[in-house]
């Protein structure tokens, strides 16, 4: 196969010069090439050694206003998260890295490994869903670290309706 357009200028003054000077000074940058490539050990960074130390992550979700109301159970819903959490891809084998308390209304999700709080989220309005009460409830970030079951303001729609 011909060369390249941009190696031609090249080619054509390395026959001038003499090609096989040329190739025994390349073959031996390129076995010399990989050696020097070879990555020095380094002591791990300051990141490294964070990713390490796996912090707890504390998450809860509070369901006081439907549990007064006698709408939800909080120990199914204590049941489903416990089915449904996935952990290293599979589906209710939480081990010792998750673990899932209940205090009269909120659930309380502890983790060791790395859980999104947005995945929790998914859950619960999973299990609303399979409950037929996400037209009611929603699922609102009170803080960081904790979600809140509230209702939907239906009584500001009513309130339109008779306005019309």
């Amino acid at each position: 196969l011909p060369p390249p357009k941009r190696h031609r200028k090249i080619f054509s003054s390395l026959r001038k010069e003499g090609l096989k000077e040329h190739t025994q000074t390349m073959s031996t940058a390129k076995t010399a090439a990989p050696a020097a490539a070879a990555p020095a050990k380094v002591a791990p960074t300051k990141k490294a050694q964070k990713k390490k130390s796996k912090k707890q992550l504390k998450f809860t979700v509070d369901c006081s206003a439907p549990v007064n109301d006698g709408i939800l159970d909080p120990s199914s819903f204590e049941k489903f998260l416990r089915d449904k959490i996935k952990v290293g891809g599979k589906v209710g084998v939480l081990g010792e890295s998750v673990t899932i308390s209940r205090d009269k209304t909120k659930i309380q999700v502890t983790s060791s490994i790395t859980l999104s709080k947005r995945y929790l989220k998914y859950l619960t309005k999973k299990y609303l869903k399979k409950q037929q009460l996400r037209d009611w409830l929603r699922v609102v970030s009170t803080n960081k670290n904790s979600y809140e079951l509230k209702y939907f303001n239906i009584h500001d729609q009513d309130e339109e309706e008779d306005e019309e």
